[in-house]
């Protein structure tokens, strides 16, 4: 018994004041985690399980060779300077939309239910404007399927 009583004095020696015993803070993690798990059963319970809505499409499938031959087109070549054709024959910039109104109305008197197609051929270099001015006499004439063609490097 002497070393206890040896090293309870050296103790004494040293401290300045009343001897404090120095406790560590301890934090109980088990109710922490019984309220968690309570919260998270009560949560498993509650929720309700929605089924998505979901939508039914069918979509169209596609057949090139008969659908082509019905629908009748309209080519409009701009050229490089940004001079117009329309089917082959060169056309003036003023004189667009008013041709193009023209085809319109003698495709409206047959009996195709698709309407015109109106294909725009561009040079790579021809002016944006030029393009823009196709576009803008094809909504004019009430023209509403167009398709702009491009062409694979070789």
């Amino acid at each position: 018994m002497s070393w206890l009583d040896s090293r309870s004095s050296q103790r004494t020696r040293f401290s300045l004041g009343s001897i404090s015993n120095s406790v560590e803070p301890e934090i109980n993690l088990i109710p922490f985690i019984d309220v968690l798990l309570v919260v998270l059963i009560f949560l498993m319970i509650s929720t309700t399980f929605t089924r998505y809505q979901e939508l039914a499409i069918t979509l169209p499938t596609a057949s090139g060779s008969d659908n082509q031959a019905e629908v009748k087109q309209i080519h409009i070549a701009v050229s490089r300077d940004g001079r117009f054709a329309i089917n082959g024959k060169i056309t003036d910039r003023m004189q667009l939309a008013n041709a193009l109104t023209q085809l319109n109305q003698n495709h409206s008197n047959g009996d195709s239910p698709n309407g015109m197609l109106v294909n725009i051929d561009a040079d790579a270099r021809a002016p944006h404007q030029a393009v823009m001015t196709a576009l803008e006499a094809a909504r004019d004439a009430n023209l509403a399927n167009i398709v702009f063609s491009s062409q694979t490097k070789r």
